[in-house]
């Protein structure tokens, strides 16, 4: 289990679905950027702080059931996976309004210098504050 979930809704829009009815899957990857951001915002980088660059690595999705226009509100749950010197992982869990578990997304994000477009080491309110949502154990 994480130490801290971030919780948060998003709202499935009427052109977010296919012709079968079901949530198109790229929009996996819009629900989970959406409320990553909303943590990075939140949690990670409180009033004050300037924000730091992040970009995603690496993201892998698996789409477990279908998600309609009647399963929304969507609740994306957001917690931390490894922490490293530069990097870390973030574990997105898709539930439905009746919370079934529609699909987990796992990122690799990476702390980025924009100017000389290379990784740097995250700091330690950084580092801190994501160990507050690391997952201890595997949550599905």
């Amino acid at each position: 289990m994480p130490n801290k979930v971030y919780t948060c809704e998003v709202q499935v829009r009427w052109g977010d679905s296919d012709r079968l009815g079901h949530v198109n899957n790229t929009l996996f990857l819009e629900y989970a950027q959406e409320a990553r951001v909303k943590f990075f915002r939140e949690r990670v980088f409180p009033a004050g702080v300037r924000p730091s660059a992040m970009v995603v690595r690496k993201m892998e999705i698996e789409f477990l059931k279908p998600i309609t226009d009647e399963s929304g509100p969507v609740t994306v749950e957001v917690s931390v996976l490894a922490v490293g010197n530069s990097s870390f992982g973030v574990r997105h869990l898709f539930r439905d309004v009746h919370g079934v578990t529609c699909g987990v997304a796992d990122a690799v994000m990476v702390r980025f210098d924009v100017k000389t477009e290379t990784s740097v080491p995250l700091t330690e309110l950084e580092r801190s504050v994501l160990s507050e949502y690391a997952i201890t154990e595997t949550v599905r």
